[in-house]
This record gives C-alpha cells, structure tokens and sequence, in this order.
C-alpha cells in the first residue's frame, strides 16, 4: 500500500519535470549560444611633442590593441536574404534584420547578447537582449538595449495591435513603456552664473579639490586626495575641469536614477523578396508621450511633446548574375539622442 501510494505521489512530479524539460527543449530548439574573444591592431603610436620652460619634450603616444569579449544566445529565424557569413557565430555579426518589428517567421524569438569592447584605447560595455512573439494580429516584445560608444540605454517593452494589409505589408499601434535615464537634465545648469559661464572652480572645491597661491606667481591646484594635479591655470583648465566636470555630471546622474515613461507607437513592416530583387523595411513612430509630471521626466527639459522614431531598410537587386548592388541600415533616434549605421555598395563577379 505504501508502494502504491508513493508511486501516485511521484507521477505528478514525474509528469511536470516532463512538461517542463518539453517546453525548455521546444523553447531553445535551434538557437545557438556562443562566446567569443576577437582582437586586432588598433591606431598605431603617434609622436608627440610640446615645449615646457623653452625645452623640447618629445614622447610617444601608444594605443592599446582593441578587443571584443562576445557572449550570448540567440534564436532568429533568417530571412531569405540572409546567409552565415561563417561557420560559427563570433559576436561580430551586424543583423540589421534584428532590429525589424515582425521576424521570419511567427511565434517566440530571442537574443542575449553582452560585449565587453575597447576600439582606439576606450574601453564600453554594449548590451542587445530582447523577447519577441508574433502573432497573426498582435506583437510583443520586451527589450534592453545598452550602446557604449553611442552613450544610449533603455529598457522597452511594447505590446500591439498588428494589422496585416497583403501578404508583405503589415501596420501595428500600441503601447510602448520605456525605463530611461534621465536625458535631457542637466546637472551643470545649476552652476551657471547670469553671463552663461560656469563657476567651475567654485563647483571643482565643493567637489573636494583645493587651490593654494603660494605667492602671486605660483599657485596649486590639489584633488580632495591632496595630491597635486596642476601648477598652472592652464593644466588645471584644460585638463583637470574637463574631467571634473564630467565626473559630476555623471554622478549626479546616477543619483537619480531610471524614470519610467509612456508612449503611444505606430509601426509598419514590408518584406518583398526574389532572388533578383528583395526589400526589407519597418519603421516605428512614437508621437505621443504621457506626461506623468515626475520632476525630471523629458516632458520638463523638451516643453512639452516630441517625436521619437526609428527605421531600417535592407535593400538587394541583381541586374544580372554578374552584378548587384545593395543598401542596408538602421538609424534612431530616442530623446535627441542618435545611432545609426549603414552600408552601401556594389558587387561585380568575374566568371
């Protein structure tokens, strides 16, 4: 009897394990994880040369060897247009399709994706990772997306209403929510003095930093460390404010934390395709945007509402077997902020 009754308590668990090892292996069949570590040679050394105290001081400067550590996870189904440039996935892929409201193919996609990268001796962190289903008459997605070198982070979600028109064009409204820096808030404008200047060794000694003037001809300028970072005015104003100024800014920032906003959004999507001719493009607008009156939302520092959009084209024809001609991109543009990229060109083959 005993038996009996752990083998009735054992076949619920044993059928949910089931379940759940079903929908993770439905869920990651045919995605691919990989990781990768890419490098090459960056500027090469420059030499430099300046006079101090009628004195030529030469030097050299070097640039570090830029690098990329790739690490992530996708499943997206290609286009037809699309082949694997390589065997293996290496981070370095730029999809613009990625970026498109409805995928190849209906149903749940992916992409994790974090990189570690340092291009001409600065060194960011980028981010891509979002969910997408796709529906016969909806869309949702959630989305983070973090672009070191375009100084842009967000995180979206959308949820909408998809209208298809044929069979290659496609329209959808909804709902967009979107947790965002504060962009637009200026911590330096609390500094401005009535000719628009800023007091910036005022705000560099509330910072911690000191000035000492030994006497009316030597002066020194010392970091809230007390090590000495400049002997002249003009070290200390072109290159200690500069950073200065930069490290308030971004901790001020900081302290503020994400604000959350709402927005209205209309998109489209057309996909056309042959094997001499194919036209890829989608596009989003956000024209409306709630205003919830937090003291630092964008609706403060733009005066009330603004246009926010984004859109790709990829474009192929074949004029024959011999040559082609494409054009591909993307371009943002969030909070005035912008990001983009593009290619553009023409392929001739020789048999």
């Amino acid at each position: 009897m005993k038996k009996i009754l752990l083998i009735l308590l054992l076949i619920p668990s044993l059928s949910f394990g089931q379940t759940l090892k079903e929908t993770v292996k439905k869920t990651f069949k045919f995605s691919t994880f990989y990781a990768a570590v890419n490098g090459g040679s960056s500027l090469s050394d420059v030499n430099t040369f300046s006079v101090n105290t009628g004195q030529l001081v030469s030097g050299v400067q070097q640039t570090p060897f830029d690098y990329s550590i790739n690490l992530g996870v996708r499943k997206i189904a290609r286009f037809q247009y699309e082949n694997r440039a390589s065997t293996f996935y290496n981070g370095t892929e730029n999809t613009y399709s990625d970026a498109a409201n409805v995928g190849k193919i209906k149903g749940f996609e992916f992409l994790f994706e974090g990189d570690l990268k340092r291009v001409q001796g600065k060194s960011y962190v980028d981010q891509h990772h979002f969910l997408r289903y796709v529906a016969d008459d909806w869309i949702a997605k959630v989305e983070y997306l973090q672009d070191g070198f375009a100084d842009i982070k967000f995180f979206e979600a959308s949820q909408r209403y998809r209208r298809n028109i044929n069979r290659k064009f496609s329209i959808n409204a909804g709902a967009v929510q979107r947790l965002v820096n504060p962009y637009g808030y200026n911590p330096l404008d609390e500094w401005l003095l009535d000719n628009g200047n800023i007091h910036y060794t005022y705000l560099a000694i509330q910072e911690g930093y000191s000035v000492n003037f030994s006497t009316p001809e030597e002066i020194t300028y010392s970091d809230p460390n007390g090590n000495v970072v400049a002997t002249s005015t003009e070290v200390w104003e072109n290159i200690i404010i500069p950073d200065v100024l930069a490290d308030y800014d971004e901790r001020k920032r900081n302290e503020l934390g994400m604000k959350l906003e709402y927005s209205l959004v209309l998109g489209f999507d057309y996909y056309h395709y042959t094997k001499e001719f194919w036209l890829h493009s989608w596009g989003n607008v956000m024209p409306y945007h709630i205003d919830t009156d937090q003291p630092y939302s964008y609706h403060k520092y733009q005066g009330g509402q603004w246009f926010d959009y984004n859109g790709g084209l990829i474009f192929g024809y074949k004029f024959d077997k011999q040559l082609g001609v494409f054009a591909e991109g993307k371009y943002n543009k969030y909070w005035n902020r912008r990001w983009h990229d593009f290619s553009i060109g023409i392929n001739y083959v020789i048999f």
